[in-house]
């Protein structure tokens, strides 16, 4: 089992750039693929990036592809989302998860963090 918690919301102007980490505790994270997604206001929760466990495989939602980027750290239990040039949009309650898996789904993760606001100001 793992448990998650994100680091790093806040307020940030358009065309700024934010941090999120992600830290995991127990003995086999580095065993779990790790995603992000987010939730807007009213919205469903929606896939942002993923990563695999050894990280040698990433995936992106196409909104965020070239502006965000997923990286992990073994060592640390750490996983990063580092997002650049942010748009009002990218506004949301970003979550981090840890599944068998890469995906996309949902279902494809099986644990979930308390999740973190990010705010882009236009």
């Amino acid at each position: 089992q793992v448990q998650l918690v994100e680091i790093g919301g806040g307020l940030v102007p358009a065309g700024g750039s934010l941090r999120l980490s992600c830290a995991a505790s127990g003995r086999t994270f580095s065993s779990y693929a790790m995603g992000w997604f987010r939730q807007a206001p009213g919205q469903e929760r929606e896939f942002v990036a993923g990563i695999t466990w050894s990280g040698g495989s990433t995936d992106y939602a196409d909104s965020v592809k070239g502006r965000f980027t997923i990286s992990r750290d073994n060592a640390k239990k750490m996983v990063y989302l580092q997002m650049n040039r942010l748009k009002p949009e990218d506004t949301a309650i970003y979550y981090c998860a840890a599944g068998y898996g890469l995906g996309y789904r949902l279902s494809d993760y099986n644990y979930w963090g308390q999740g973190t606001q990010v705010t882009v100001s236009s």
